[in-house]
């Protein structure tokens, strides 16, 4: 997807979409939907990306979504303390908290990283 601001609604209504069609249950689709929202964002707003792509993967009760940029930015994301009168800053704190895990890794298909959450245990509707 085009690495934009408006791109990133687009991202957590593909995500909803595919979990509602695998028959994941509405928190989790709830879950994956922040994070995906907090990575993409991070994605535009610190890489000179281009393109930023969202992969999920569901392995029996866990969920792993990752976000692929082109880079251009010379640290590994980490989270932080924001400032109570700060409006961001808040986007990797929040991951943790709805991720069992959450990492990085260098892109394997070119230059930039690979920002990581895994969701478990993911309830799958009878």
């Amino acid at each position: 997807m085009p690495a934009l601001g408006a791109s990133v609604a687009e991202a957590r209504q593909r995500v909803r979409t595919r979990l509602r069609d695998w028959g994941v249950h509405e928190e989790t689709r709830d879950d994956a939907e922040m994070v995906i929202s907090e990575l993409f964002t991070n994605a535009v707003r610190h890489t000179d990306s281009e393109r930023v792509i969202c992969t999920l993967r569901l392995t029996g009760t866990l969920l792993r979504l990752e976000v692929a940029d082109q880079g251009c930015t010379q640290t590994e994301p980490r989270s932080r303390e924001a400032e109570a009168d700060e409006e961001s800053g808040r986007g990797l704190l929040l991951v943790g908290a709805l991720s069992k895990e959450w990492g990085s890794r260098p892109n394997d298909r070119g230059p930039g990283r690979v920002v990581w959450a895994e969701l478990s245990p993911v309830r799958i509707l009878p």
